[in-house]
């Protein structure tokens, strides 16, 4: 095939612009038409609902998007395949050209948790310069949020017991990378998932599948191979063909020093304490069990009083725990109208609603530092911009993006680290019926101010 010959396809580059939907473009061209692509707008991003069964929701993938908004960048190739395809007119095409988003983001700490109507991440810049980043922001936070969510409740359920993210078999290659961050960020200690480990700083784990087991010629072959490479401190997977003498053989050849064992099948809590008697009876007291196999934040739970020490969660925890997406919605709730002016618009459709003006938001505690409540403030901008957080109150929204420049330490190995402990703060502030699994209303009761 000759170059000519070609098909017209685009080769991807490190740029996220066209990680997006072509009505977003159609809709700045439109606006520079008809000269209302420069009036100043505010967007806002939050969920009409949560999951049935659920009763918070964890904010998750900010770092991601402030990572995505610096590389927002048409060039060349992204232009070239835009005129190709006729997305545009050539006014439109020079406009993208020059684009950099030179507005301020606000929002909610990543690692926070949240209810129907948070509003999670607030843009604020002219239309053109808002409206095209909607697609980027929602593809990114209804996922990661969704991960995050789950996971939250597998942490939860599991206590001080270690949860393990093994997923990235059963997601797209670029999800598994962000679930395993999402996953980190709701407390998981760990992946398997060596992208997101160098990306992110992350922990990575994991040893031998069954396939090494049955590589060689025997089970103790196979054990022998993985001490001799890897030491006695290594998880030998003993289920392959029979627990009791797979344990055995096991300690046999690491010795009392063996690391872990890994159950992979069967009913894992009776296994597990059969194990955790064997293992003690062959002197090896301080090896630890940890058991994967389709785990879920209900089978975790179940599991609570059985003698494990970790967890390994993939599919549930790659997918939401069936709730793949937390339905983030991006609605503009002001915009400058012809006479220069600042005004709240809002959405009427029936069952998709909107709530017009630009909001901030803070959690009510007592006295104990247990929360209450969730204050939406909502009001004109020069009101909203004046309120503070009054006594027993913590305030939710942070700058992340001043003048369309991002603050670094929300993105990289130190903004999930941030988040990560800030979730374990802010869910430490939950009562206690929050972090039940069984159904019920919103773990906190959402309280309205507006202001003059």
């Amino acid at each position: 095939m000759t170059t000519s010959d070609q098909p017209d396809y685009f080769t991807p580059s490190s740029s996220t612009a066209l990680l997006t939907d072509k009505y977003e473009l159609t809709m700045v061209q439109a606006a520079l038409a008809a000269g209302t692509a420069d009036r100043r707008c505010v967007f806002e991003v939050f969920t009409r609902r949560l999951p049935p069964g659920r009763r918070y929701g964890v904010l998750a993938g900010t770092g991601r998007v402030l990572e995505a908004l610096e590389v927002f960048r048409f060039g060349d190739a992204e232009l070239a395949w835009l005129e190709r395809a006729d997305v545009v007119d050539r006014r439109t095409l020079d406009w993208l050209a020059a684009y950099r988003f030179s507005g301020s983001i606000r929002g909610y700490a990543e690692g926070e948790i949240f209810f129907p109507g948070s509003p999670v991440l607030v843009v604020e810049g002219t239309f053109a310069d808002a409206v095209i980043l909607e697609t980027l922001v929602l593809s990114i936070l209804n996922y990661d949020s969704a991960v995050a969510s789950a996971a939250s409740r597998m942490t939860s359920a599991a206590g001080t017991r270690p949860c393990l993210e093994m997923g990235a078999r059963r997601a797209n290659e670029q999800a598994a990378v962000a679930a395993a961050r999402a996953a980190v960020v709701a407390g998981f200690q760990g992946t398997s998932n060596l992208e997101a480990g160098q990306r992110y700083g992350l922990a990575t784990i994991g040893t031998a599948a069954h396939s090494f087991t049955l590589l060689h010629d025997d089970e103790e072959q196979a054990f022998r191979a993985q001490v001799d490479a890897l030491g006695p401190g290594t998880t030998l997977l003993v289920d392959t063909y029979d627990v009791t003498r797979g344990v055995e053989r096991a300690v046999a050849i690491a010795g009392p020093g063996l690391g872990a064992v890994r159950l992979d099948s069967g009913d894992l809590g009776q296994q597990a304490v059969e194990v955790r008697a064997q293992l003690d009876a062959l002197g090896a007291t301080g090896t630890r069990i940890t058991v994967t196999s389709d785990l879920d934040e209900f089978a975790i739970a179940s599991l609570a009083s059985a003698p494990v020490d970790s967890y390994g969660v993939g599919t549930s925890l790659v997918t939401g725990s069936g709730a793949p997406t937390c339905s983030m919605v991006y609605k503009v709730v002001a915009r400058e109208n012809g006479a220069g002016v600042m005004e709240p618009v809002a959405k009427a459709s029936a069952s998709k609603a909107s709530v017009g003006g630009r909001k901030s938001a803070a959690r009510v505690l007592d006295r104990a530092g247990r929360a209450e409540a969730e204050l939406v403030v909502s009001g004109s901008d020069a009101a909203v911009d004046a309120w503070q957080p009054g006594d027993g109150q913590r305030g939710l929204l942070v700058d992340l993006v001043r003048d369309g420049v991002a603050d670094a330490a929300y993105t990289g190995p130190e903004g999930v680290r941030r988040a990560a402990e800030h979730h374990a703060r802010v869910r430490a502030e939950l009562p206690a019926t929050a972090l039940r699994l069984s159904a019920g209303d919103p773990a906190l009761p959402q309280r309205s101010l507006l202001l003059d």
